[in-house]
């Protein structure tokens, strides 16, 4: 009888446990949903006409704006992928606002053989939404400066190359003019929300432990 009892207690303590973790992922799904929601309104917002003056990480990011100014001729070349197209880079420029303020504009896309093609510089319109880019870790490799290649977006470290403010516009379309360049707007799609599949691990672990408990116990049986 003792025997049974411990298992029962080991068994419902366990038990417990699985569903609680379970429990607390689908809250955090609900959590991360109202985020993805609260992003995606932002995203999608009326553009302001001017930039922030000391624009905030927290409370601008992804604010839509719409300016004008113009295009600087530099550019840093950050490397990565788009589905069904292959390799390229998304190409980073200085914009020059009307008041003198100098910032940066992800400008979008552009295959691998392209890198070197001319683009549009000078004085332009843009529209798209204010973005600080979470692409480095402890594992992103240092840039290659003499090859102008990036391999994540560092605003703070660009801004440095390129003698800007900290602040990047992911543009929502290419200027007038444009071309060769396929814009990568801001959206939710990139955000991880893992909860549900992690919730039914957690379920189904209670599950199986609920079934090992209901085995050993009828062994256990005189």
């Amino acid at each position: 009888m003792r025997r049974v009892i411990f298992l029962l207690i080991i068994s419902g303590a366990g038990l417990a446990v699985l569903i609680g973790l379970g429990s607390w992922q689908l809250q955090r799904k609900a959590w991360k949903e109202d985020i993805l929601e609260t992003i995606a309104e932002r995203i999608a917002g009326e553009a302001a006409e001017m930039l922030p003056e000391t624009p905030d990480p927290e409370t601008d990011k992804y604010r839509p704006v719409r300016l004008k100014g113009e295009i600087g001729a530099a550019e840093l070349h950050v490397l990565t992928s788009i589905k069904d197209i292959g390799p390229g880079y998304r190409v980073i420029s200085p914009f020059t606002l009307e008041d003198g303020r100098r910032i940066l504009i992800d400008r979008g896309f552009v295959p691998v053989k392209e890198k070197q093609a001319a683009r549009l510089s000078g004085p332009a319109a843009i529209e798209g939404n204010i973005h600080w880019p979470q692409e480095t870790d402890s594992y992103t490799p240092a840039p290659d400066l003499a090859g102008n290649i990036w391999y994540a977006r560092d605003t703070g470290q660009m801004a440095a190359q390129l003698g800007s403010e900290p602040v990047m516009i992911v543009l929502r379309a290419s200027p007038e003019g444009e071309a060769g360049l396929r814009p990568v707007p801001v959206s939710t799609t990139g955000i991880p929300n893992d909860h549900l599949q992690y919730a039914i691990t957690w379920f189904s672990l209670a599950l199986i432990w609920a079934a090992m408990t209901i085995y050993f116990l009828r062994r256990s049986r005189p």
